[in-house]
């Protein structure tokens, strides 16, 4: 086989990027002609990415991956524009940096030749470029396959019938979505459906998919089968299901709290404790805290529970959230020595390590998609409480579709512009409650789903398999 190089270039949020290096880590063991050369986007927003960007090359041992770091863009684009404007400042820099991949290509005899482009959703319209290059563009999703049928439904709704998905802001409609059982209700839709520039990026992303060479998914056929068969219609790229794409190891080496928080799981009894974590963008108000504390207690069940403080807006630019120095100020008066006994609080939350501790029996969380495949990975049953994006229709999917979690609020949302439900303690002690039932059957599909995940990526696995299609096609694909 002739050498080949994927050009990747992953949206810079660590969720994205996370997914996306591990994903090229199993591509180029599976082949050794195939090498991947990473353009990375520096985030005008927090230290701690760029610092995690950064320590992706001394974490990659191969050869075969290399990282080009592009120059910081202009430091005013703001998070809420980040991705609207991401290809207008980045266009010159990534053609600049692929302009010299193929000069190097054609320069030295052996070097590997250009055979595509791998972008994020949010970095679709970097397709014109791939084209200009004359070289196939692929997508690497790091949502479910249910969340990218959505996408193409809303699209084509719009293109076919002009339908005016802004009309529906609060509103129950329900609708027949190809990649979801059930019918799903207006109100699970991500928030910018309703908003005339989130639902332009949503229709533009759509769009340029489908005029893509193929889609890598970061889930398995045995998770998403009815969404995996909903989108090989023939109308669409072709579909690769090449997940559970995880990193597990992650950070608990580096995480300053770590010690101590496994030493406290360590002297909890096997599947007795609740964790509580909403993802590196969730936090609530002090009253929803209160609301929180007043429900963990009355369960009376050990807990570990990631409480961080909600983020402030500092020149009109929301910030993120940040941890508590005194966490006693906002939860109830007296509540850490009534739980000293049975709960820990802290702030941010090494996951992977506490969903892989034995302690751990129940995971109350806001349904990310990356949080969600580790849930699954471990075999840790889920609450669901989603608070924006397309978690909402993560949930669903999860209670309703797949059985591997309870409800605590599904149409939740932080992200919706008007005022945040607050969700009463009875409320979130009914879902804690049935969580960590011991034999419930959300615990026992859980378990079995858990052992499918791990057995997609080993050698004639489901997801095994698809990824050394998807390398067979890129290689097809080669101009």
């Amino acid at each position: 086989m002739k050498k080949a190089e994927l050009v990747f270039i992953p949206f810079p949020a660590k969720g994205h990027l996370v997914s996306a290096v591990e994903v090229a880590k199993i591509l180029v063991d599976l082949n050794s002609n195939l090498y991947i050369s990473f353009l990375i986007i520096k985030q005008p927003v927090g230290a701690e990415r760029t610092a995690y960007a950064d320590s992706l090359t001394a974490a990659t041992t191969t050869t075969r991956i290399k990282f080009i770091h592009l120059p910081q863009p202009d430091s005013d684009i703001d998070a809420a524009n980040f991705i609207r404007s991401v290809v207008q400042t980045q266009e010159p820099l990534v053609r600049e940096a692929v302009t010299k991949i193929v000069e190097h290509s054609n320069s030295v005899p052996g070097s590997p030749r250009l055979a595509g482009f791998v972008l994020d959703l949010f970095c679709t319209s970097f397709r014109d470029l791939a084209n200009d290059f004359g070289v196939p563009s692929y997508l690497f999703c790091t949502s479910g396959a249910g969340f990218l049928g959505f996408l193409f439904f809303i699209q084509a709704l719009h293109d076919e019938q002009n339908f005016e998905f802004v009309e529906l802001t609060d509103s129950e409609t329900e609708f027949t979505i190809p990649s979801y059982v059930n019918p799903v209700s207006a109100k699970l839709f991500p928030s910018g459906t309703f908003k005339p520039e989130g639902f332009g990026l949503l229709l533009s992303m759509a769009k340029q998919v489908r005029e893509m060479k193929g889609i890598m998914v970061n889930t398995f056929l045995e998770l998403e089968s009815h969404a995996v068969d909903s989108l090989s219609n023939g109308k669409l790229p072709p579909v690769y299901p090449v997940g559970p794409i995880l990193n597990t190891e992650g950070s608990s080496g580096i995480h300053q709290n770590y010690d101590s928080i496994m030493q406290w799981l360590d002297q909890q009894p096997r599947s007795s404790v609740v964790f509580l974590c909403f993802g590196s963008m969730g936090s609530f108000s002090a009253n929803q805290v209160k609301e929180i504390a007043c429900a963990l207690e009355q369960s009376g069940h050990r807990f570990l529970w990631s409480l961080r403080r909600a983020p402030e807006q500092v020149n009109g630019k929301m910030g993120h959230p940040t941890d508590y120095e005194n966490v006693a100020e906002v939860l109830p008066e007296g509540f850490l020595d009534r739980t000293a006994e049975i709960g820990k609080i802290i702030g941010w939350a090494p996951q992977s390590a506490i969903l892989g501790h034995p302690a751990t029996g129940g995971f109350v969380s806001h349904c990310g998609w990356n949080s969600t495949l580790e849930s699954i990975w471990f075999g840790v049953p889920m609450a669901t409480w989603p608070l924006y994006a397309e978690q909402q229709l993560n949930a669903l999917q999860l209670v309703k579709e797949l059985g591997l979690a309870v409800e605590i609020k599904m149409d939740y949302r932080i992200d919706g512009g008007g005022e945040v439900e607050l969700v009463k303690a009875e409320t979130i002690e009914r879902g804690i409650r049935r969580l960590m039932e011991h034999d419930s059957d959300v615990r026992k599909r859980m378990k079995e789903m858990s052992d499918r995940s791990r057995k997609a990526l080993k050698d004639g696995g489901s997801s095994h398999s698809t990824l050394c299609r998807f390398i067979d096609d890129v290689v097809d694909n080669m101009p």
